[in-house]
């Protein structure tokens, strides 16, 4: 059996993985940790009660690093779906996991369609010269742009600019024209109460628009990716980030 911890398991998403965890018959939920009324107010004072193989870390931006830090210098194994990490912090994290041979694995997100949108949008960029992003998500999202947005461009991004044939540009009121990210790839965040998670990547050239859009409408969608997760940080040492490298 896997024993498994959730951190921020009072949250929407932390929630559902406990639930996820419980119905797992190779998985036992040995510590539920929130500050807010959890089993553990923090990773220590669970570590110090229970046995943990795997830490879920769902929490929230301010916190996933350090939280993070903390399992890899304890012997923890990670799954991080929390985003608001900095390309910093994350190449940080990979030296201290595959240092501690303590594995570590970061999704910007767990849904299989999603991994998918971002596989298709990656060959989608061979072919196409101008390109942009537009990700909604509802209004309690504190992190702009999304990691699965960030992760997309990275993705697309290669030795060419995806902005060939515009014009001059003056944005007359300042993020008009969005973030500019990997290779001039622009990408608009929204975030508005009735949306959940949604993205669209935007594809041009004169005379035909590819659109590749992925919808979330509950968060059940991102449980097999957690458990996939689990089960393989368990078995496996090293970093790895996205959930493409495992599916």
């Amino acid at each position: 059996m896997i024993n498994i911890a959730v951190c921020g398991a009072n949250g929407k998403m932390g929630k559902e993985v406990v639930k996820a965890v419980n119905e797992a018959e190779d998985m036992t939920l040995t510590a539920q940790i929130d500050i807010y009324n959890g089993q553990f107010a923090t990773i220590k004072d669970a570590k110090n009660s229970v046995k943990i193989d795997v830490l879920v870390d769902f929490t929230q931006p301010d916190s996933i690093y350090e939280n993070s830090l903390y399992c890899l210098n304890n012997g923890i194994k990670i799954v991080i779906g929390t985003t608001g990490l900095s390309d910093t912090q994350i190449e940080e994290l990979k030296i201290l996991s595959e240092k501690n041979n303590t594995a570590c694995l970061i999704a910007p997100n767990f849904s299989t369609g999603a991994v998918l949108m971002m596989k298709f949008a990656e060959i989608a960029s061979k072919y196409f010269d101008n390109a942009e992003i537009i990700e909604l998500h509802h209004n309690q999202k504190k992190d702009a742009p999304s990691g699965t947005a960030v992760k997309t461009a990275a993705l697309m991004s290669g030795d060419k600019s995806f902005t060939t044939g515009n014009c001059a540009e003056k944005e007359t009121l300042e993020g008009a024209r969005g973030a500019n990210a990997y290779d001039n790839i622009h990408i608009h965040s929204v975030r508005m109460p009735g949306y959940m998670a949604s993205q669209e990547v935007l594809f041009g050239s004169s005379g035909q628009i590819l659109t590749i859009r992925h919808d979330s409408t509950n968060r059940e969608c991102y449980m097999p990716g957690v458990l996939l997760a689990i089960r393989y940080v368990s078995e496996k040492g090293g970093f790895t980030y996205g959930l493409d490298k495992i599916m």
